[in-house]
């Protein structure tokens, strides 16, 4: 059996708010790279419920969080659609991530 390691190291102020995220997944070729924002979440199968950390930098441009809450909106649609071969919710998904970028003003 195989072990491996996903990593995050958050630099934080004097109240707490994260300055500098460096994430490490060496195993897909990751090595102390920077990012500005995390949202993890992970299941609580005894509690059944979804467990969360949203994490992002003072210097994460709002423009860029939106386009990363689309982005994550379309992965969750391929996700589920993958874990439970539902296409049609997985699509309903997909639209709702482009009436996302509509309504938050991306929309390219």
């Amino acid at each position: 059996m195989k072990e491996t390691e996903i990593n995050f190291a958050i630099d934080l102020d004097e109240n707490h708010i994260p300055e500098k995220i460096i994430w490490a997944a060496p195993d897909g070729g990751v090595v102390g790279q920077e990012t500005k924002s995390i949202l993890l979440s992970v299941w609580d199968h005894k509690t059944k419920e979804a467990l969360r950390i949203d994490l992002w930098t003072k210097e994460m441009p709002v423009d860029e969080m939106k386009r990363f809450i689309h982005q994550v909106f379309i992965s969750l649609g391929d996700t589920y659609q993958k874990a439970t071969d539902e296409e049609d919710v997985a699509e309903e998904i997909r639209k709702f991530a482009e009436y996302f970028a509509d309504r938050s003003g991306i929309k390219m």
